[in-house]
């Protein structure tokens, strides 16, 4: 009992908070709505979500990506549900791909900022993993009121098309089918792709449309004319391959795809796939209801890995860190985990569970330059609440030594996956591979929590700034008040829906699709050769 407290209640807890996702991810996939998806129908057009379901293998595996991509954002013009465009990573004709859909029930698939950031992600992770990308193209192209911030910039709009002219010169296939409106700069996606589909009736591209192209140079034109199927494939050779309807599109390319060779493998080792001994329920019951309370995480990942096995690398060692060898459905993998147990140091301290202290950090630096020396992917398992302070452990050099530990993780040149599945707070978070440290993935448990620090500490350290600025004398009752109203306010801030919502994690997925996420992981990574050798950067020692 001690190790999770009530493990009947922790499993309550979990399954709310999973029925909370489930309901919630119902109305996104509804996109825009069902008079919307009518009025696709209408037309003779798939969904986005029915493009995707058909042009994947049945009864394959697959993990969707940012399904809560601007969720809560942009209300002020009716919302944007999955960031109005569908990513999968799945199998098209067994070959593992991702797969990206414009969805035109939501503002006919016009591109918000969220929109941008997600196209870029789908894209990252293809050239990343050396797998083909495969865009379902149906658009209204930028969404003009916002058009400052998502067509300028670095990581805006102009960047899709650099990805794919680099795409392209690496070799990684692209195919592209407009299957609705392709307009202005969205017009170089498809025609930068490897090859190019377009459906009758419903598909069009052109740099302008009919009214831009009358306003500019006086000429009326319909749509059809100036960028429909047949002027497209028979008088300007822009596309490749006119299609009469979706269904037949999308067989092209199961069919393109299943042509395509094997190339050289990165070698990550795998054997025979093995459930973990324990019940995927024990998952559920492992993390306590009440996220300050200590647990042991071995127990967690034991629930994770094949057979149970795990194989802990200096057990006696920096104790609030773990960090061991197993498999995850045959992959090697090297794990590296926070302990949230109150435990003893090697000069018999206390050690509060969750925190990085001196030893730990040295610990795992060596563990992954170890994963690293044999080719062995990594696995980050977050619930940290950040490095150790106070004047005992800066004398120790904790900055040093945190350091070492970011720099080992940051130069690593094998795979790294990030689950979240407590706190991932301030330095914690970057140490132990957050999203600017380049995971392949990163997902997080409905118990996920990123932030600076705690709420309960940042929202009294704003108090104290905010109650500093105001002058005049103010009643117990009004500075409660201004606390709790500072408190909600970072609370919302840190929460996993938050973060999902600006794809700071992948995705929110159920404890039990943990296996999954890694191993289809892991399996892509395995496209890309290793380059290179492991170096770590200069540090002081």
């Amino acid at each position: 009992m001690s190790k999770s407290l009530d493990p009947e209640k922790n499993a309550d807890s979990m399954k709310l908070l999973l029925s909370d996702v489930r309901r919630k991810l119902n109305k996104i996939k509804l996109g825009g709505g069902r008079k919307n998806i009518e009025k696709q129908h209408a037309k003779g057009k798939m969904t986005a979500r029915e493009r995707v379901d058909y042009l994947l293998d049945e009864k394959s595996d697959r993990i969707e990506i940012g399904s809560f991509a601007g969720y809560e954002m942009y209300n002020e013009y009716g919302g944007c549900p999955a960031g109005g465009v569908i990513v999968v990573m799945g199998y098209v004709s067994k070959r593992l791909c991702i797969v990206v859909a414009n969805d035109a029930t939501v503002k006919a698939g016009a591109w918000f900022p969220i929109t941008c950031k997600k196209n870029l992600r789908a894209q990252e992770i293809a050239m990343e993993n050396k797998i083909p990308i495969i865009y379902l193209v149906d658009s209204a192209g930028v969404f003009l009121p916002m058009q400052n911030e998502i067509f300028p910039d670095k990581e805006h709009f102009g960047r899709m098309f650099r990805n794919n002219a680099q795409m392209s010169a690496k070799g990684i296939t692209q195919i592209s089918a407009i299957m609705g409106s392709c307009v202005a700069g969205g017009a170089y996606l498809p025609i930068m792709s490897d090859e190019s589909l377009i459906v009758e009736k419903t598909g069009s591209i052109f740099l302008a449309g009919p009214y831009l192209v009358q306003a500019a140079i006086g000429e009326k034109v319909d749509k059809e004319t100036l960028g429909g199927a047949n002027t497209q494939t028979e008088i300007s050779g822009v596309c490749d391959y006119k299609m009469p309807d979706d269904p037949t599109c999308l067989d092209t390319i199961k069919d393109l795809m299943s042509r395509i060779g094997s190339k050289a493998k990165a070698g990550f080792d795998r054997e025979k796939a093995l459930p973990p001994k324990l019940e995927v329920e024990e998952l559920y019951k492992i993390l306590p209801e009440e996220r300050s309370k200590p647990y042991d995480v071995k127990s967690l990942i034991k629930a994770l890995v094949d057979d149970s096995k795990i194989t802990e690398y200096k057990p006696t060692y920096g104790k609030t860190m773990f960090c061991g060898y197993a498999r995850i459905e045959g992959w090697s993998v090297g794990i590296v985990a926070n302990q949230r147990l109150l435990c003893k140091s090697a000069k018999g301290e206390m050690q509060f569970g969750g925190v990085i202290y001196s030893d730990c950090a040295d610990k795992a630096s060596r563990f992954i330059m170890n994963c690293n020396a044999k080719r062995i992917p990594l696995v980050f398992l977050h619930d940290v609440t950040g490095f150790m302070v106070g004047s005992k452990s800066e004398h120790g050099g904790i900055i040093k030594d945190g350091a070492k530990m970011v720099n080992a993780m940051a130069n690593s040149i094998v795979p790294k996956f990030s689950v979240v599945t407590g706190n991932s707070y301030g330095a914690g978070n970057y140490a132990m591979c957050g999203k600017a440290y380049d995971p392949r993935l990163i997902v997080g448990w409905p118990t996920a929590k990123i932030a600076v620090m705690g709420g309960a500490q940042a929202a009294k350290t704003l108090f104290q700034i905010k109650l500093a600025s105001v002058k005049e004398e103010i009643s117990e009752e009004e500075k409660q008040k201004m606390l709790d109203s500072i408190t909600k306010k970072y609370e919302e801030e840190t929460t996993q829906y938050y973060a999902a919502a600006r794809l700071w994690i992948d995705e929110i997925i159920d404890p039990k699709e943990t296996r999954k996420w890694i191993s289809m992981g892991i399996e892509a990574a395995n496209h890309n050769p290793i380059q290179g050798e492991y170096v770590v950067g200069n540090i002081q020692t």
